[in-house]
């Protein structure tokens, strides 16, 4: 099949603690779709992650380290996804608009970018991710009603405001922690292939991106034409705070309404139904 080069290229970014790997399989399948797209590593994961923490590689298990090392990641804010994704935007599109495929917290750096450099974007698209109203600390929606229990927080380790991260125990050989969190983000996901995605995970996400808020206006985020992919078993990210994003960008912008697309998943669908995500991606202006 053809490229198709009247489509904007795809330009995919991953959510905490994961990096450009995790697109893999979705980028074959668009490939063979004859879409083009790049996956990137956000700031302060994958191969912007500048090195991992030392209590992650220390040959002795250290507790105290884990839970009080100050993060190698911890300085980087949402001011510095939302500029190292713009420079992205800029090389993958040659200063020509992209789509932007963001997925999970990176919707945050997604969103800023939107109200920045709208000119830059053929396309927002948020995949079971956070797109938060004007002036909302994403935070906020990990407390509302709708998200009821927030099953990943108690798998953070270390006080985020000592550590400077939302840190991940992947060095602990606790076999109930690393099953809770499978459960949380790979749940149907093939036992091996969610074993190997952990084994690649950056331990540390800067707590700083999530911290930030964006105020919106309709000549810039409200100006982007914007897709929502729905994960409808993701327990990460309940269904119904998706569907809360979506009412409240459509509320604030009406003229700009969201269009919805919906993928029976897991809060991770690039690994457990890639041949399905990148059909819906496929067809995306």
């Amino acid at each position: 099949m053809p490229l198709a080069t009247t489509d904007s290229p795809l330009l995919l970014l991953p959510g905490l603690w994961h990096g450009s790997w995790c697109w893999s399989e979705v980028v074959a399948e668009l490939a063979g779709a004859g879409r083009a797209s790049v996956a990137v590593d956000m700031a302060g994961h994958g191969l912007q992650a500048r090195r991992e923490p030392r209590w992650y590689t220390r040959r002795s298990y250290d507790p105290e380290a884990v839970a009080t090392e100050v993060s190698p990641v911890a300085d980087v804010h949402l001011d510095d996804a939302a500029e190292l994704l713009t420079a992205q935007m800029r090389l993958v599109g040659g200063g020509a608009p992209v789509t932007v495929v963001a997925h999970s917290a990176s919707g945050i750096v997604l969103t800023r970018v939107a109200q920045e450099t709208p000119e830059l974007l053929a396309r927002a698209v948020y995949l079971t991710a956070f797109m938060p109203a004007s002036g909302v600390p994403p935070a906020t929606y990990n407390g509302i009603p709708e998200a009821g229990e927030y099953r990943l927080g108690p798998l953070f380790t270390g006080d985020p405001a000592v550590t400077g991260a939302l840190r991940l125990d992947l060095a602990t050989e606790d076999p109930a922690y690393r099953e809770a969190f499978r459960e949380v983000m790979y749940h149907d996901v093939a036992p091996d292939l969610a074993d190997a995605a952990m084994g690649l995970l950056t331990p540390d996400a800067p707590v700083g991106i999530t911290l930030g808020t964006t105020t919106l206006t309709a000549n810039g985020f409200g100006s982007v034409p914007r897709t929502y992919i729905t994960c409808s078993r993701d327990v990460a990210l309940r269904p119904a705070v998706q569907d809360r994003f979506i009412a409240e960008a459509d509320a604030a912008f009406p003229h700009n309404p969201t269009s919805v697309a919906d993928l029976p998943s897991s809060h991770s669908p690039f690994l457990s139904m890639p041949r399905e995500l990148a059909s819906v991606l496929r067809d995306l202006g």
